[in-house]
């Protein structure tokens, strides 16, 4: 099984307080922009990168520092003095869609608000057809979040399992990096899960134990 991607099939509620969430490398710059907030050079901001890498978890700490309103789709947004919409990438190509998000940044500009706006891909990639959303979206600064190294992701891990006062060694830390989907929000559901599992059975967290629980989840 070595190299080989366990599914999560289990659920676990993954903090997204700011506390747990672990600076690297790959998140530096997002992440100094979330927490410079209110003092951007601008109204919004645009952060982007691949799914698992930590989006929601920064678009959380912005909205408890700014008490953000999360919008399902952009026309919530014009009522707003902070916003926030997820995977607004998704709205490119739709006329319906993107004459709303047109509408909403011109009014949160307006009343000088805020907003924050998470995408798989940078503003200039979306197929967007409305020539002055395109405009507004290339004018907002970005911030690209990169999935977690080896490295981080072990960091993670060793936060997560000590925030629990679980004792765990680096080989399996090792062992569980080489193994589950390379994301926090994966980190935290497993750490969670293998607490349970351990609480429930009376074992320690050894590697031969946690090769059990993860089998059991393939």
């Amino acid at each position: 099984m070595t190299g080989e991607q366990i599914p999560l099939v289990f659920e676990a509620n993954a903090s997204m307080q700011e506390a747990d969430f672990v600076v690297a490398a790959g998140n530096q710059e997002a992440f100094a922009w979330v927490t410079a907030w209110p003092a951007w050079p601008g109204y919004g901001l645009v952060l982007h990168g691949p799914s698992g890498c930590g989006k929601t978890h920064l678009a959380h700490i912005w909205a408890t520092r700014s008490g953000a309103v999360f919008a399902e789709t952009a026309s919530y947004l014009v009522e707003a003095q902070a916003g926030l919409l997820e995977a607004a990438d998704q709205s490119a190509g739709d006329p319906v869609a993107e004459e709303a998000l047109f509408h909403a940044m011109n009014a949160i500009a307006a009343r000088r608000g805020h907003l924050l706006l998470t995408a798989a891909t940078a503003p200039v990639l979306w197929p967007v057809r409305l020539p002055d959303l395109r405009s507004r979206l290339l004018a907002l600064p970005s911030a690209t979040i990169a999935l977690p190294d080896d490295v981080t992701l072990a960091a993670v891990m060793m936060k997560l399992f000590a925030d629990r006062q679980l004792r765990v060694s680096p080989e399996v830390v090792t062992y569980l990096v080489r193994r589950i989907e390379r994301s926090c929000v994966a980190a935290q559901r497993i750490v969670a899960q293998l607490d349970m599992c351990a609480l429930a059975s009376g074992r320690a967290l050894t590697l031969p134990f946690v090769r059990d629980v993860l089998e059991t989840v393939a």
